[in-house]
């Protein structure tokens, strides 16, 4: 089954081309197509791979013993709501987290020392299933190269309303603008924000894309942004930090 979609709406930095995209709702084969969430962390260009989208029967939340089974295309926004509810600890940092389960899982989503693999039990990938400890995975990444169908979740009781509102000030702080999160991850030595400031990137535009005023580390549209400004400006700043400070920025953002 086909869906069109209009990557210039569907993603949260407000860019890319509208084509048709596969939407998986059963588990199979699916090694040709390049899998994306909701659009929260990418940037998509005017001539991408396949892609698919995990269709509405893989959006579901189940409690079972004591794990809860998350489906891949699972808002976070109905989890973190569903945990609120039940009184399970250890999904306030989905607070103002937007994406699926699947993508969130996929990037080790998290904010400062939180992170989505914390709690984190099973996932269920191209239909097999693979313990955390099955997984290598480290901050903003693990390596999974195949569908994420559902993931498994050690279940706490005692949902933090507080620690909830700690999250939500963090990212009050973050550009209101068109974006898609964090451009890159933070290096061991520094923040990426603090490096790319250092090299006077925080505000800098080209057409109609900038690094934020508000967040050096926020790639923000201005409005009628493109592609190919977008990743100007992605060399230019992975360039000029290499050159003064000798670190290679990694990008946090997927770029397809």
């Amino acid at each position: 089954m086909k869906q069109s979609i209009d990557f210039k709406k569907y993603t949260s930095i407000h860019i890319g081309p509208k084509i048709k995209v596969e939407v998986i709702n059963e588990i199979g084969d699916y090694s040709k197509y390049t899998v994306v969430g909701r659009g929260n962390n990418l940037l998509v260009s005017t001539t991408p791979p396949p892609l698919a989208i995990l269709g509405e029967d893989f959006n579901y939340i189940l409690q079972k013993n004591s794990k809860l089974i998350v489906g891949a295309s699972t808002p976070s926004g109905r989890l973190l709501s569903y945990c609120k509810k039940n009184n399970i600890a250890n999904f306030e940092l989905l607070a103002k987290l937007p994406g699926n389960i699947g993508g969130l899982v996929k990037m080790n989503a998290g904010l400062k020392k939180w992170e989505i693999f914390d709690h984190l039990y099973s996932v269920n990938i191209d239909g097999d299933i693979l313990l955390k400890d099955d997984i290598k995975y480290s901050y903003r990444y693990t390596k999974i190269n195949g569908v994420i169908y559902d993931a498994v979740f050690n279940i706490e009781k005692g949902y933090n309303k507080e620690l909830q509102k700690s999250f939500n000030l963090m990212r009050d702080n973050q550009p209101k603008l068109p974006s898609a999160g964090s451009c890159f991850k933070n290096p061991k030595e520094h923040s990426a924000g603090y490096l790319l400031e250092k090299v006077d990137m925080k505000g800098y535009t080209i057409g109609g894309m900038a690094f934020s005023s508000v967040h050096a580390n926020f790639l923000v549209n201005l409005g009628g942004g493109t592609f190919d400004e977008a990743i100007k400006l992605i060399k230019k700043a992975k360039q000029k930090v290499k050159d003064k400070f000798d670190i290679e920025l990694e990008l946090e953002i997927v770029i397809l």
